[in-house]
């Protein structure tokens, strides 16, 4: 009987919302909810396009968005400040993806700024919240894409290889926030 109870109390149904813009949010997305999934929780991932649930409906709720100069997807943004009142009642995570995480010195919601920043203009406070290092790809990036972000990565000291494909992803670290959300 004690068994079934502590069952039931893990058994949570947790919805994962994120904006991708290169894939790599989303491959996060699915590896938290393998985690959470193996923890005997029933988790469902939704593109920032496509939700059409109540957040209430949920008993956790994560976010996760990626960054593109600087910036989180706007709709993530929106999608935020329209529902801080229902994330009262719900316990929510956030993460956030970017290359400027690949930098041990800024790969912490604390050190991170782009986190820092997104978090002030938001006005809101996840229960748990993380940075994960993105994913450079070259190759798959329009011609503006590529000469703005290797720009930016000669600037920051990155790999500027035209052809390079480096993913930076802590998979440790997703894996850990995932344990941390389904003990929150």
């Amino acid at each position: 009987m004690q068994q079934s109870k502590l069952q039931n109390e893990m058994d949570n149904k947790i919805g994962i919302l994120y904006s991708t813009v290169d894939g790599q949010t989303l491959k996060i997305s699915n590896e938290l909810k393998d985690v959470l999934t193996q923890n005997g929780n029933t988790v469902e991932i939704y593109s920032i396009d496509d939700f059409d649930k109540e957040i209430n409906s949920f008993d956790k709720f994560i976010i996760g968005s990626s960054i593109r100069y600087g910036k989180h997807n706007s709709k993530i943004i929106e999608f935020i400040k329209t529902h801080k009142d229902q994330f009262e009642k719900t316990k929510t995570a956030f993460f956030s993806v970017n290359l400027v995480a690949r930098k041990s010195e800024k790969n912490t919601p604390e050190t991170n700024p782009y986190f820092i920043k997104f978090i002030k203009e938001i006005d809101w406070k996840p229960y748990k919240a993380a940075v994960f290092a993105g994913k450079i790809d070259y190759k798959i990036y329009s011609f503006w894409d590529k000469l703005m972000i290797r720009l930016i990565m000669w600037m920051t000291k990155g790999p500027t290889n035209p052809d390079a494909e480096i993913e930076y992803t802590d998979w440790g670290k997703v894996k850990d926030f995932g344990l941390l959300i389904d003990n929150m």
